[in-house]
């Protein structure tokens, strides 16, 4: 979906992606709103309050940079770790379609925060953008130690550590919204001397609330007036999943046939996507067509799908 002039506020909130420019400072902007899709996310599996709140924040991440980087494909921001909290994961498509998910290892006590990621935990930002002939993917990934005792420190330290762009982030999640507010320095020598100095100082006043709370024009209007701010475009927001049949089948074929026939407890191998619950059933003829002699290999999955 591509981005559209950015219309007049209708009356407070909507699903939205929303990008603008600071033009005497030289900083650009984005700003993302998330009602219906984030609750959408958060029914589909039950968290802590405090996971459920990272993964707010995740989510709102991930649809903030899509808003800066060239992405037609998908962006995923990605937390792993060793501890009771293994992964912490959120996707945004160039469509402006949305999922996330965080796991656990069930034989620990309930994780509470980022500390429960265990030592040495990995940030990793992942865009797959598609190739002509319907070849495999262009895949680029950033990964970095994740540092910071929150969201916001971790991604801010992963854009100094991975593009070399000051950035600033605010990042809020409550049980019904999700939002985000990103500004990032442009490259080169743009804007005055003093411009991210004052873009900061004006970012510092903004409170979570008035994040989760205040319509687009206004918070922009409200933190930035005295910058002129440009309006650039935006786009809607909502959920949406990627599994397919198909996806499944790649799963399927990399775990290998023995494998695969073990699923078959019953007679039928069952196969439920985490993310939206869709399920997926395979028969044992299904099975044994996968790797008949002459199938075509599908490419593994290299991450949750």
């Amino acid at each position: 979906m591509p981005d559209s002039p950015a219309p007049h506020d209708a009356g407070g909130h909507d699903d939205r992606l929303s990008r603008f420019l600071l033009p005497e400072a030289g900083v650009r902007g984005v700003r993302v709103h998330l009602d219906d899709t984030w609750r959408q996310i958060r029914a589909r599996a039950e968290y802590p309050d405090s996971i459920a709140h990272l993964l707010g924040e995740a989510t709102a991440a991930a649809a903030l940079f899509t808003g800066h980087a060239k992405v037609d494909g998908r962006l995923s921001v990605q937390l792993r770790g060793r501890g009771a909290l293994r992964t912490l994961f959120a996707e945004c498509t160039a469509a402006g379609t949305l999922r996330g998910i965080a796991q656990f290892d069930e034989e620990q006590p309930a994780p509470t925060g980022l500390s429960d990621l265990g030592p040495d935990p990995i940030l990793a930002i992942t865009i797959e953008n598609p190739t002509p002939h319907g070849r495999d993917p262009q895949r680029y990934q950033g990964l970095v130690p994740m540092e910071g005792g929150d969201l916001k420190t971790a991604f801010e330290h992963y854009f100094v550590q991975s593009e070399q762009l000051p950035t600033r982030l605010m990042l809020a999640a409550d049980g019904n919204s999700a939002a985000g507010l990103m500004l990032q320095k442009l490259p080169g020598d743009a804007g005055d001397a003093d411009g991210w100095t004052r873009a900061c100082a004006l970012f510092d006043t903004l409170t979570s609330e008035e994040l989760l709370t205040l319509p687009r024009t206004t918070l922009i209007h409200r933190l930035f007036h005295e910058e002129a701010p440009e309006l650039l475009a935006d786009k809607g927001l909502r959920f949406g999943c990627s599994c397919s049949r198909e996806r499944v089948e790649a799963m399927l074929q990399s775990l290998g046939q023995e494998e695969a026939e073990a699923a078959l407890a019953d007679g039928t191998a069952r196969v439920r996507c985490e993310f939206c619950g869709q399920g997926y059933s395979f028969t044992p003829e299904d099975i044994a067509a996968l790797f008949a002699p002459g199938s075509a290999p599908m490419p593994a999955p290299e991450r949750m799908q």
